[in-house]
């Protein structure tokens, strides 16, 4: 039985709206204040960008009888985002360490010493646990995801905010012929 995981819609949503948010206004920014750099580059810039943000959330974890992969669609190219697999029968154990901001991930080690980040960031996250424990034997009643679903809403809360700002500063600035 296969088992495909992916990131979360309201972090993908979250994240790319946080993108837009935070560079949309930089052209307009440029044209008003007569920047050295061209608000088209900029255009072009935040265009690159949204898509290099998109290729990265669009990481699909598969989980079938043989192992658990992560891959990523085939427009994202292998330098930007590899990804990895490792078949079952390779799990030694799956180890916690602490972030810089003082949460814990968690690695599947290898019987070779290789460590893989276990994705947590994906939608039926618990599912996909259980799935580890069933088919490793590893206990993971405490594996729980590095963030929860209350931090993305409150974070989207105040990038909506945000962008509506964004909007009437842009709107005033076009009315007032600044831009």
């Amino acid at each position: 039985m296969t088992d495909t995981f992916r990131i979360s819609p309201l972090i993908r949503i979250t994240l790319l709206s946080l993108y837009i948010a935070l560079t949309t206004p930089l052209p307009f920014l440029a044209n008003a204040t007569d920047a050295p750099v061209p608000s088209s580059w900029l255009w072009a810039g935040i265009a690159i960008g949204f898509v290099i943000l998109f290729g990265a959330l669009s990481e699909r974890v598969i989980v079938n009888d043989d192992g658990i992969q992560v891959t990523y669609p085939v427009w994202v190219p292998k330098f930007f985002r590899k990804g990895w697999q490792i078949p079952w029968s390779e799990v030694k154990a799956l180890k916690p360490r602490s972030t810089g901001q003082g949460g814990l991930v968690y690695y599947f080690l290898s019987k070779s010493g290789e460590g893989y980040l276990l994705p947590m960031r994906v939608a039926g996250f618990a599912r996909l646990v259980d799935r580890v424990q069933k088919q490793t034997g590893i206990d993971t009643t405490d594996v729980k995801p590095l963030s929860q679903p209350w931090m993305y809403l409150i974070l989207l809360g105040f990038t909506v905010l945000l962008l509506l700002i964004d909007a009437w500063t842009v709107s005033t600035a076009i009315a007032l012929g600044k831009i």
